[in-house]
């Protein structure tokens, strides 16, 4: 299999630079982030694709039963070679790399253990989707639709080994709810049964830019209608056979992941890792509910402000139901999406230090996936710098997008949320690709939330309405602490959580819908934003109370910041150190 030329001069030079100097164990270290990060790639052709490396151009990731038990062993191997390390030896930014690269391993092989790969249909990506994987490449050449071109005339071989999968799983127990089943079924059968002329896969060969000759574009079109026609379209036949004899049938009426093969001791385990906490799920559940008591206090005063005729349900039915707060048509809601990023940019330098170099855009989210999706995304930056950021929005039903949500919507994706902290660390060629693309989501979602929170700093939330879409925001991660736990370990049914979520947040039907069964669908990463968001402002306000009129905003974010994300005890430890410092 072929590896990224330029990662593979670096393990080479590694291997070259160890035979001289045996007993540096920081350059042993190196090099087992380098082969692994190379391993990475080759396992995740269409990540590595999107992070701009080359030779993985017409390859799908492995599904096979096989390839499960191949990287587990490679997890294995990793994890032993680590632990021939002599972390005494370590310099102290790479005993502080050596943790967090063998605790990720470490859950890696637990997450394996539960074997939750057999449930393979997400509604939310997935085989019936792999279409949309173009929104993370960069098509832009010839050679760019070219190698798309190869990339898709495999995946057939994908959608067999899914229906492997998938059988397998019901063999084991391991049966996904159909509610969410019947969304994929939805999605299979645009794949089994639109026209070529109007299938999603001929989309981005629609697009193709003038730069490429009418002559090769209309050769392009010809062979993609042709693959599409006589590969792709008959493969999802196949998966749609699947999904409605096998599969669909054989989905379970229950929501959570308690009624999966030791499937409370799984939530207890990605709870842990989706929080870098030892918290259980009854402490989550509680700091839930303690959470949306003290924002329904501070909604309530809002509302007693705008001297409205009504109480707290009543207020949020005209919320929701009253025309002048949504909008009419897709194209005016994107507008006013363009317009506040565009307002908030010339305001982050009062808060930050140092911005990304890396530019960010605004794209719709593609029109297949939005009716069974949440109200926004952010896409990164490849590393290489040449493909921007992207912030998602749904424009699909504008009548239920309410406006006073857009500032916090935009804070939170765009900036000083994901885009400001994601490309900082992507930026950081000092440290090791793993760190650049670290997946800890209680640092990353917790920092956007904390973000929404610096609105307030930036200038925004200016009306009632707006601070109330604050507190909404706020509420619906705090909910999501009670109705994920709830769901997942509490064993509640889905009308409970929604109807939880519906007297609380005042947020839509279809939004509040879309988020549970996004809950449903992936266990315990909602817990993640509200416990890191939480953890950043107790670290601010210690900041603030013991460093007094020493405390500056844009020195603590730089700190905050300098070394990506990290899990919660080791940018406690950071924050710690930069009080020490400036005490």
């Amino acid at each position: 299999m072929k590896t990224s030329k330029k990662y593979l001069v670096l393990f080479l030079s590694s291997i070259i630079f160890n035979s001289v100097l045996a007993n540096d164990e920081d350059d042993l270290l190196l090099s087992i982030f380098n082969e692994d990060w190379i391993y990475l790639l080759e396992q995740n052709p269409v990540y590595a694709t999107s992070l701009g490396e080359k030779g993985f151009e017409s390859k799908w990731k492995n599904l096979s039963l096989e390839s499960f038990e191949q990287r587990e062993q490679h997890t294995v191997q990793v994890i032993n070679r680590l632990n021939r390390i002599k972390t005494e030896e370590l310099s102290e930014d790479n005993k502080l790399n050596f943790r967090l690269f063998k605790q990720k391993k470490i859950e890696e092989l637990a997450i394996k253990k539960f074997d939750h790969h057999l449930l393979p249909f997400n509604h939310r990506g997935g085989i019936q989707l792999a279409h949309e994987s173009t929104e993370s490449l960069k098509l832009s050449s010839l050679k760019d639709y070219r190698d798309w071109l190869e990339r898709i005339k495999n995946l057939d071989i994908n959608i067999e080994q899914t229906i492997i999968l998938a059988r397998q799983g019901m063999k084991e127990g391991f049966v996904a709810p159909r509610v969410l089943m019947e969304r994929v079924y939805r999605q299979i059968q645009i794949q089994s049964k639109s026209s070529v002329d109007k299938h999603p896969f001929l989309k981005v060969f629609k697009e193709m830019p003038n730069s490429i000759a009418q002559q090769e574009r209309e050769q392009l079109m010809n062979e993609a209608q042709q693959i599409i026609l006589n590969k792709i379209i008959p493969a999802y036949k196949k998966l749609d056979t699947f999904f409605v004899d096998e599969y669909l049938p054989s989905a379970r009426s229950t929501v959570g992941i308690y009624d999966t093969p030791n499937g409370k001791d799984y939530y207890e385990l990605i709870a842990n890792i989706f929080t870098t906490t030892n918290m259980t799920p009854e402490q989550i559940h509680n700091l839930g509910l303690n959470e949306v008591k003290r924002i329904r206090k501070e909604m309530m005063s809002i509302i007693e402000d705008l001297n409205f005729d009504g109480n707290f349900q009543d207020f949020l039915s005209f919320l929701r139901t009253d025309d002048s707060f949504y909008y009419q048509s897709p194209d005016e809601l994107f507008r006013d999406y363009l317009a506040i990023a565009k307002r908030i940019d010339p305001e982050l330098t009062k808060l930050f230090k140092t911005l990304p170099r890396t530019p960010y855009g605004l794209r719709p989210i593609p029109i297949e996936s939005a009716p069974d999706t949440t109200t926004a995304y952010y896409m990164p930056p490849s590393p290489d710098g040449s493909r921007p950021g992207y912030y998602y929005v749904n424009l699909y039903k504008p009548e239920t997008r309410p406006k006073f949500e857009m500032e916090v919507l935009t804070v939170h994706e765009a900036m000083p949320g994901h885009h400001l902290q994601i490309s900082l660390a992507l930026e950081k060629e000092d440290l090791p690709m793993f760190r650049r693309t670290s997946p800890y989501t209680v640092f990353v979602e917790g920092w956007g939330l904390y973000s929404e929170v610096l609105g307030y700093e930036l200038g925004l939330y200016k009306d009632p309405y707006s601070r109330f879409g604050q507190l909404t925001y706020d509420m619906w991660r705090a909910v999501r602490l009670v109705v994920d736990t709830g769901i997942h370990f509490f064993e509640w049914d889905r009308q409970r959580a929604i109807d939880f979520f519906m007297q609380n947040a005042g947020k839509s039907k279809l939004d509040i819908i879309n988020e549970i069964d996004r809950y449903i669908n992936w266990p315990g990463q909602a817990l993640a934003y509200k416990v890191g968001q939480l953890k950043l402002l107790e670290l601010r306000a210690k900041a603030e109370e013991t460093l007094g009129n020493k405390f500056n905003i844009r020195e603590f974010h730089d700190a905050l910041l300098k070394e990506g994300a990290l899990p919660l005890n080791e940018v406690e430890t950071i924050v710690n150190n930069y009080i020490n410092q400036n005490q």
